[in-house]
């Protein structure tokens, strides 16, 4: 089995985490920012340090390919650079650099391949500076209309247009990823399963599909000190109550299912006031559609009226679960197995770019632990060694999907 040099891994680890480092040690570098730019070029300059060959197209994506002995479609690895605002050093980030590790390790045991391999750098995956999330694999793949995407704004009213052709890496449409044997995108898990089972790997078949309901409740505003209880049709008690009953509902669906009230909208939101209008959103995600239905009837089941407020409901988005190419899954757990390392199957909660590419090139991903399950804040961890564990699991899975051939 080959291995990985995981002391030039931690140096790489340490070197991105720079570009954008926040004072607590986490990383803000928002997509075609100062910080993003940076960084891509340090990339593209350590990738043709390795005799790669480095394009963009026209959503600023970097593929970055080292040749193969056949003209054959490649094998892609990657993820992302860009972070949330004040993120960690592993997000997305670890997937480009374990198969930048990948590549330098190929080159320095002289192993000769059929297939080109490819980097692959997505711009935008976070959606933290221009949304939506997963953006430029969403317009590979169809599921986005670019035209739409160029003409989003960030806060400061820049679009995703403008920044792009500012940053020097607009390429062309030629470029874009068409046609690859394989992508296997490497990420942290961003939660706490495989750190809690104590487990090195996640080998993952597909990510959970989802469904977001927003429920609007409508009472009457007055005075907060003049009006009875007794006279009050209050929003904010209704909406409560109905978040309480759809809790004890959900409970009873499929025991994996989470679910999350993420955002709450109160009108006037003035302490002093009663509020004329409550809106909340109830997201879910489950692997199984039949459950995902399930939530969907608890939505529809609440009442239009309750407590002299009527309640609207109104489904925002939903998506299907992903189910990964299960002959690629099997490529990661074989060689998570011939290292000796303790993995599982499991789904992913969260989106990534894998799930849009899926959509069109046969695909997988690979996770490692994250340290108490903490992401999308500055003290994500994953420790060195469980980075460098998963870039051998990806290493090696390319390996056995190329049956390389090594030089005399």
């Amino acid at each position: 089995m080959q291995t990985c040099n995981a002391k030039r891994l931690q140096q790489l680890i340490e070197q991105f985490s720079e570009y954008g480092k926040t004072e607590n040690n986490g990383v803000t570098r928002l997509a075609l920012s100062e910080e993003d730019v940076a960084a891509r070029r340090k990339l593209q300059e350590l990738c043709e340090e390795l005799g790669m060959h480095v394009v963009y197209d026209d959503m600023g994506n970097m593929y970055a390919t080292l040749q193969g002995k056949k003209d054959l479609p490649p094998i892609v690895m990657g993820s992302h650079l860009d972070s949330v605002v004040k993120g960690g050093r592993f997000d997305g980030v670890l997937g480009v650099l374990t198969a930048l590790e990948v590549v330098s390790t190929i080159k320095d045991n002289n192993i000769e391949l059929d297939y080109p391999l490819t980097i692959v750098n997505f711009t935008n995956e976070e959606g933290a500076r221009f949304d939506p999330a997963i953006m430029s694999s969403g317009v590979l793949s169809g599921k986005f209309d670019k035209e739409k995407m160029l003409a989003t704004p960030d806060k400061d009213g820049i679009t995703f247009g403008t920044a792009l052709r500012e940053s020097g890496f607009e390429g062309s449409e030629a470029n874009r990823l068409q046609e690859a044997s394989t992508f296997l995108e490497l990420h942290i898990e961003q939660g706490p399963v495989l750190e809690q089972n104590n487990l090195d790997i996640g080998v993952v078949e597909g990510v959970l599909g989802m469904v977001c309901h927003e429920i609007s409740v409508r009472g009457e505003s007055n005075h907060a000190g003049t009006t009875p209880i007794s006279m009050r049709k209050d929003p904010m008690f209704t909406a409560a109550n109905l978040i309480v009953d759809m809790q004890k509902e959900l409970a009873k669906l499929e025991g994996k299912l989470v679910y999350t009230i993420g955002r709450m909208n109160v009108y006037p939101n003035i302490h002093t006031v009663i509020p004329s209008e409550v809106t909340f959103t109830l997201e879910a995600r489950h692997q199984d559609a039949s459950v995902i239905a399930g939530v969907t009837r608890i939505v529809n089941g609440l009442p239009s009226v309750a407590n002299e407020c009527t309640v609207e409901k109104k489904r925002l988005w939903d998506r299907d679960t992903v189910k990964f190419n299960e002959e690629i899954v099997n490529a990661v757990e074989s060689a998570c197995h011939a290292l000796g390392y303790k993995g599982t199957r499991m789904y992913s909660g969260a989106g990534h770019d894998a799930q849009f590419i899926a959509s069109y090139i046969p695909t997988t991903m690979i996770f490692v632990p994250s340290v108490n399950g903490y992401s999308h804040r500055e003290d994500e961890l994953t420790s060195y060694e469980d980075c460098a564990k998963g870039a051998n699991v990806l290493l090696n899975a390319v390996l056995r999907l190329c049956k390389e051939t090594v030089k005399a």
